[in-house]
């Protein structure tokens, strides 16, 4: 069993299964099955309005409630490949800086169904919210739908 810490082992993890968060400087600040916090600099993910580029947004939240998602699989001992089905950002300004993502995730009735009908019927689905932050300010707001298929 490694020794690392589970925000290193997570932050592998993605590099190696995602190349897009190596690409973008992901870095894992805290890996727990409640909660997920990516951060990421400005540089590889700047567009020409020296701002981050919408994309790279939309990806880093994605990754934050994938990653939660992940973790929560992983602790149940479960083996699915988890896909993002639907999403949508709502942007509330523009990110001059170096930004993190955070999902967050207490809802254990939901999980609970989650883990039951992918037991049950090999499939299942759970939507998250993740948002993202600058300068310890909430600038926009993630949520998608997410399918656990065995």
């Amino acid at each position: 069993m490694s020794s690392d810490p589970p925000e290193m082992l997570l932050e592998r993890y993605l590099h190696l299964q995602i190349p897009l968060s190596a690409a973008m400087g992901a870095r894992v600040r805290m890996a727990t099955p409640e909660r997920v916090r990516l951060a990421a600099p400005l540089a590889p993910n700047v567009n020409h309005h020296e701002t981050v580029f919408g994309g790279s947004a939309a990806a880093l939240a994605t990754l934050a409630a994938w990653a939660l998602l992940h973790l929560r699989v992983a602790r149940a001992g479960l083996q699915a490949r988890l896909l993002i089905q639907r999403s949508s950002m709502e942007y509330a300004r523009p990110i001059p800086g170096d930004f993190e993502a955070v999902c967050h995730f207490s809802d254990e009735p939901a999980w609970e169904r989650f883990r039951a009908t992918l037991v049950r019927r090999g499939r299942a689905r759970l939507t998250l919210a993740a948002y993202l932050v600058y300068g310890g300010e909430q600038m926009a707001a993630f949520e998608g739908d997410f399918v656990g298929l065995v």
